[in-house]
């Protein structure tokens, strides 16, 4: 075997490692996700979905576990171009520790979304404006919330972000830095950008239902449209339009 055929098998297995690792964590949470729809009697799942908004510290723990497993679950696929890259990179210096250091950093501001997320769920159950299954109970909220999201898809700050989502190598050309530090670095100002990217998107959660599993999946089909798939900025925009008529209807129809 020529240096050459060594060099492409060992970036095979380290791609193929890596990926397996991605599917693997992502299938979890999606595990996860259904047992806690499928199971709602299972006192772990009740704690997950409280009847009203007086929580107790195992309420808000166990909504805050169901948060992140859920957008380490919707987010770990569209970034996985990203993800694989660095590992191919990190592999030619041989280490692993830079991939999982730039991972976890990801994985960290989609954590900080949750606990916003976390507040904003009992916030709205507080006010009335959502059932203990986790959807919204107003109609005007609804329409409001899928108009605001509408014209966020038209946003500076969403093209911007979804720009740098799109283009791994341009990322990486403007914002690598070495070592592990600078790995957690880089993975925080990604998310940072997925974030700016898709967090409007994460607020329809609280119209079709936290934990509508469907409503969960379509969503995280949409993300990774925009992300990985050609014309995403398009689709962006397409589908921005859709989510305005869709919100002005609910609000004239109801």
């Amino acid at each position: 075997m020529t240096d050459r055929d060594s060099g492409f098998l060992s970036l095979a297995k380290t791609e193929s490692a890596t990926l397996n690792l991605l599917v693997l964590v992502s299938l979890a949470g999606w595990i996860f996700l259904a047992w806690a729809a499928l199971d709602m009697a299972n006192p772990l799942a009740m704690l997950m979905m409280p009847m009203t908004s007086a929580w107790s510290a195992a309420n808000v723990i166990a909504v805050f576990i169901m948060w992140s497993l859920m957008m380490m679950a919707m987010m770990l696929p569209s970034a996985a171009p990203m993800i694989l890259l660095v590992a191919n990179l990190n592999r030619k210096k041989g280490t692993k520790l830079h991939t999982l250091s730039f991972t976890g950093a990801y994985l960290v501001i989609w954590f900080f979304f949750s606990t916003a997320a976390v507040f904003v769920q009992w916030m709205l159950q507080h006010n009335g404006l959502m059932s203990a299954k986790m959807v919204s109970s107003s109609a005007l909220l609804s329409g409001i919330l899928l108009i605001t999201v509408g014209v966020l898809q038209f946003s500076p700050l969403k093209s911007a972000c979804l720009k740098h989502c799109r283009s791994p190598i341009g990322f990486l050309m403007t914002d690598w830095r070495k070592g592990t530090k600078g790995a957690w670095v880089m993975g925080f100002r990604h998310g940072a950008y997925c974030l700016g990217c898709c967090y409007a998107l994460m607020l329809l959660l609280f119209v079709g239902g936290v934990m509508n599993l469907a409503w969960v999946a379509a969503l995280t089909l949409a993300v990774a449209v925009e992300k990985i798939f050609p014309q995403g900025e398009r689709v962006a925009q397409f589908l921005g339009g859709g989510l305005i008529l869709a919100g002005l209807l609910k609000i004239v129809l109801n």
